[in-house]
């Protein structure tokens, strides 16, 4: 995937499992997430900006079943953001031509509500390793407060 300079690393940041793991492991996973989220053709900077207006809760990065992920976008009609099916099935396509293994994917973004895994960011991600034949994929999970974070079944 794209890589961004990090200042704070003084080297380029290649958005992937490993970087995801490292950036957390220095406790350091929001500056990964919003570096992520404002680069490059998948930048999502009203996420990034969502994400800012009050704290939230990570966990992650983790391996989770894609069955338990809710996608959010794509063409189908009950979809919170509808996207049209030609596009749809273009960018699916590039990326299934694109994903060599399971680690060079970013982590896909996940808002833990109530019971609900609700894919923020990796929609298009999610689809393609489900076409792929993948079973689960590398998340980060934001709670928006700390009791439901504190009180999660993902930690460990």
């Amino acid at each position: 995937m794209l890589v961004k300079n990090d200042k704070n690393r003084g080297d380029e940041v290649q958005f992937n499992l490993l970087t995801a793991q490292e950036y957390a492991a220095a406790g350091r996973l929001e500056d990964w997430i919003h570096a992520y989220l404002t680069t490059g053709e998948w930048a999502n900077h009203g996420l990034s900006n969502g994400l800012k207006l009050q704290q939230r809760y990570w966990l992650g990065p983790l391996a989770l079943p894609l069955a338990k992920l809710n996608r959010v976008c794509g063409p189908e009609a009950e979809m919170e953001y509808i996207e049209p099916v030609d596009g749809w099935e273009q960018r699916i396509g590039i990326l299934m031509q694109n994903i060599q293994a399971l680690e060079d994917v970013p982590p896909l973004i996940i808002h833990h509500r109530a019971n609900d895994l609700s894919i923020r960011d990796g929609n298009h991600r999610h689809e393609a390793l489900r076409r792929l034949g993948y079973e689960s994929c590398y998340v980060l999970l934001w709670y928006d407060d700390s009791v439901s974070w504190a009180n999660s079944c993902y930690r460990d």
